[in-house]
């Protein structure tokens, strides 16, 4: 009973309405968390589903925390839900926060991640994080018992366009499960005081192997914002890793509309158009004009004898802009040739060209 009461007074926020926060926001519910938060400004998308399983095909174009608050409040109409439809920035994370005795992390960018941690820091709140890629996810408790913050472990993003998105790179439905349902269950030890909490351990999940494993991690006494002289006292938003890639000498990748390229192709007389897309995406849908050059063929070098013909004219594509702009850099530092990226990928053709075209 002393425990329940602990957490019918606890409050709760968890930033983030889709994969991940499924699992943890039913969890804690049912568990009987006082007083539950969800932040996320999007939408639920046909495509959320497979993972996103707090959501219903009926919510498709609904507020994801509209249609998260719904599902919590059917699962245990005792609690307390609510429900912010914003985007978490530096200007509202710690009034935010600091109404809570406990942050769950359940992003999927790396901006978000870092202002999450930063927050905690300053606020001196513990934060369950949780990450997922493809086949593989992670899982610890950052700022808590003396433990590291994510900056300890991780001080830097990684470079703009270098780790894709779970919508450019996929995962697995279920993962999103399993590491949510560990995040519930390492909320509930720190509110309860119980147990060994994930402080200093980082576990990894390798789905494909059914394998768990623990690294050690440790406080940075030269961290900058948890270490004895902190350089970072003050929120201040981070570079998403899904921004595009910057070309070498700084400058931004040049980009076309869809629109204006579809203006090129109704001409008759198009640029020559690259998909670097897989096979398996170029299965589900594709412009009505290019060649297929893989991204990973770009990398390695062996795609670059097709593209002879190359010039500034060129546009490559891919789903949402990141792996495009990638090939821009590569071909350029290949041939010295600037050629353009699709803005937005072939979902922004979509949205603004062809509808018809199916969306993944």
């Amino acid at each position: 009973m002393t425990g329940q009461d602990r957490l019918g007074r606890a409050r709760v926020i968890v930033v983030g309405a889709g994969g991940l926060a499924a699992p943890v926001l039913s969890y804690l519910a049912a568990a009987g968390v006082g007083r539950l938060t969800v932040i996320d400004d999007d939408a639920v998308d046909l495509s959320n589903l497979q993972r996103q399983v707090i959501h219903r095909t009926e919510d498709v174009g609904v507020s994801k925390v509209e249609s998260a608050v719904r599902a919590v409040h059917d699962l245990n109409p005792d609690i307390e839900i609510v429900g912010v439809p914003e985007r978490l920035t530096a200007d509202n994370a710690l009034p935010l926060f600091a109404e809570h005795d406990l942050v769950v992390d359940a992003t999927d960018n790396f901006a978000t991640r870092y202002l999450v941690g930063d927050a905690c820091v300053l606020l001196g709140l513990p934060l369950v994080w949780g990450s997922i890629h493809r086949f593989d996810g992670q899982v610890t408790v950052w700022s808590y018992d003396e433990g590291p913050c994510y900056r300890c472990v991780f001080p830097q993003p990684p470079p703009a366009g270098a780790v894709p998105s779970c919508a450019e790179a996929g995962v697995l439905g279920a993962l999103p499960g399993v590491v949510g349902a560990m995040q519930a269950t390492e909320a509930v030890k720190v509110l309860l005081r119980m147990g060994e909490p994930l402080a200093g351990r980082l576990m990894l999940y390798d789905a494909l192997r059914a394998a768990w494993s623990s690294v050690p991690v440790r406080r940075d006494p030269e961290c900058a914002v948890c270490g004895a002289h902190p350089t970072i006292t003050t929120l201040t938003e981070s570079a998403a890793s899904c921004e595009m890639p910057a070309a070498e000498d700084g400058e931004a990748v040049p980009e076309i509309g869809a629109r204006a390229l579809a203006g090129l192709v109704a001409t008759g007389h198009p640029p020559v158009v690259v998909d670097v897309r897989t096979d398996a995406e170029r299965e589900i849908a594709r412009l009505p004009v290019g060649i297929h050059v893989p991204i990973e063929t770009l990398r390695d070098g062996t795609g670059l004898a097709r593209l002879d013909a190359v010039d500034a004219d060129t546009v490559f594509y891919c789903k949402g802009g990141t792996r495009s702009a990638e090939a821009v850099r590569l071909v350029r530092d290949a041939t010295g040739v600037q050629a353009r990226s699709l803005a937005g990928g072939i979902l922004a053709w979509i949205d603004d060209v062809d509808p018809t075209l199916a969306r993944y």
